[in-house]
């Protein structure tokens, strides 16, 4: 995504029970594994309600468990009943947005079923995609125009379901969308029936074979007209499909086949094959400005190059591709394949999508525009507070996760000195986590293994801290020596800095004490500030004595 939505920023003495039931695996929700979810929903465009049902199937992973089950639906949403095995009715209560189902005890492994039937006027996004909710809107024609954002704010917005990113429905989901007939529902992964409905409406009904995020599962509605393409990629032939307002239709022909083929190019080869070939990949328009829903990218970048129009890097770098292409793609690799059981690890899916975007001007125009893009997003870095808050209560970093995340990884790969052994760690993370949920911590294990060397202080420094590690430099031209060490770091800070050029090529691990280096003529010129500060997220300072 662009930007988190709908999650309030607290403190840890704001944190409160409510924080707790939606961001933890308490008592009634660890004793059970989402299956599957088959949801249904009709809106109403005009009334702006919304009436549907999830079928939610489970597996009984306790023997000894609470009698309770925890569903979540957000207010105003109303349950209105909950059938258990198409048989029994349950009986529940509500706690806010907590409805708390007396299921009584079930056997271990076996596999059950609940049947939620829900209505209500559904929350509105403000500012979707930054805000969560539904989006009742109209096209440039005044035709109805319908989705919903929910990351962060959670799928429980639109729809009940165990809203916790650590459990996603194993064996897919599917989303049945009732509508007037004369507009076209799309959603995650294929179409597998349209039928007529009643009252003159139609019944679609779109399937995803793999596991997915709740926060992902996502209808559109509106005017849509399709075309088709195709991919030949790392695992063969990739179904491509465009999903756009019937008046765009030559528009997005001319445009978003050339982007897309590059984005994959791109990110093939950096992360791996597509996580999600069986259901293949399609972006579909949007009114908001885009989100990474799993293999139904939005996307409302009005063909045009840049975010909007606009730059974010400042170098004129991010004027030469899409940047809702680019970005929202980038997490069908990271959120997506690899998802975080926490929304306070979301610098998972965040900093390596940012970084994303640097990897792909890296692909199409070199590694020294690479730099200059990745430094150039750091004016959007503000260093406010912590980018992984507290655990279990849903909570938000900082916005820092985007541009300083990527930065990170930025010094990190540049660190390593090895890109090939850099993109192996990559395309690693999405072979080894492949379609599963981690803590960060697992992540970041993962690369300290892969690159033979402990960044864990690296991670540390850049995650829960604002400091920017400052690089002392002191040099010492007559008797060829560097002096180095860091400040303004934590203990223990040992970022490696790797500088090499046509003629040079050397490696230092500064400490919080001073060390040295003989270095030659050519070797010297790599200590200039812009040249380490271009590579990695460091102020560089130039001293005039050792006594600093």
């Amino acid at each position: 995504m662009i930007s988190f939505q709908g999650v309030a920023q607290k403190n840890d003495s704001q944190l409160t029970h409510t924080d707790s039931l939606r961001g933890s695996l308490n008592a009634e929700r660890e004793w059970w594994d989402v299956q599957r979810y088959d949801i249904t929903i009709e809106p109403n465009f005009h009334q702006k309600m919304t009436t549907g049902k999830n079928i939610i199937t489970y597996k009984i992973v306790q023997e000894k468990h609470s009698p309770y089950m925890q569903i979540d639906l957000q207010e105003p949403l109303q349950i209105d009943s909950i059938i258990y095995n198409d048989k029994q009715k349950l009986t529940f209560t509500r706690e806010g947005s907590a409805w708390h189902v007396k299921t009584g005890n079930q056997r271990l492994n076996s596999v059950n079923k609940i049947t939620v039937f829900y209505h209500g006027k559904p929350r509105e996004a403000v500012r979707a995609p930054w805000d969560g909710g539904w989006t009742f809107t109209k096209d440039s024609l005044s035709r109805p125009w319908m989705t919903v954002t929910c990351q962060g704010l959670g799928a429980s917005v639109w729809y009940p379901n165990k809203d916790h990113q650590s459990d996603e429905p194993d064996k897919g989901a599917s989303l049945t969308m009732i509508v007037p007939n004369d507009l076209v529902a799309v959603a995650n992964g294929r179409l597998i029936e349209k039928k007529k409905a009643l009252n003159e409406k139609l019944s679609y009904k779109w399937e995803v074979e793999n596991s997915i995020n709740n926060y992902n599962i996502i209808p559109y509605i509106g005017h849509y007209v399709n075309f088709k393409g195709n991919y030949l990629g790392l695992k063969g032939n990739l179904d491509l499909d465009y999903w756009v307002l019937d008046y765009n239709e030559n528009k997005a022909k001319d445009y978003l086949p050339k982007e897309v083929h590059n984005m994959l190019d791109s990110f093939e080869y950096w992360f791996g094959p597509y996580p999600f070939y069986e259901d293949g990949y399609k972006i579909i328009e949007t009114e908001h400005t885009g989100m990474e829903h799993q293999s139904a990218i939005a996307y409302g970048n009005h063909y045009k190059p840049g975010y909007r129009g606009r730059d974010g890097s400042g170098t004129g770098w991010g004027m030469k591709w899409d940047f809702i292409v680019i970005h929202e793609s980038g997490h069908e690799w990271f959120g997506n394949n690899i998802t975080t059981n926490d929304l306070a690890d979301m610098y998972i899916h965040e900093s390596f999508t940012n970084y994303s975007e640097t990897l792909f001007v890296d692909s199409m125009f070199g590694e020294e525009a690479a730099n200059e893009y990745n430094y150039g997003i750091r004016q959007g870095i503000r260093n406010d507070k912590p980018i992984i808050p507290a655990y279990g209560v849903n909570g938000q970093g900082s916005g820092d996760m985007y541009p300083k995340g990527g930065n990170m990884l930025h010094s990190i790969r540049h660190s390593i000195n090895n890109d090939q052994l850099f993109r192996n760690i990559l395309a690693g993370l999405n072979q080894s986590f492949y379609h599963e949920t981690v803590d960060g911590s697992q992540i970041q294990a993962y690369i300290s293994e892969k690159a033979g060397y402990d960044y864990s202080k690296v991670f540390e420094q850049y995650l829960t801290t604002t400091q920017i590690p400052q690089l002392n430099l002191f040099k010492d031209i007559e008797n060829n020596q560097v002096y180095y060490k860091w400040s303004n770091s934590i203990k223990g800070f040992n970022l490696p800095i790797s500088l090499k050029n046509n003629n040079a090529d050397i490696r230092i691990v500064p400490n919080l004490e001073w060390q040295q280096v003989t270095v030659s003529p050519d070797e010297k010129e790599l200590f200039t500030p812009e040249a380490i500060e271009k590579m990695y997220y460091v102020e560089v300072k130039e001293v005039k004595s050792l006594e600093l």
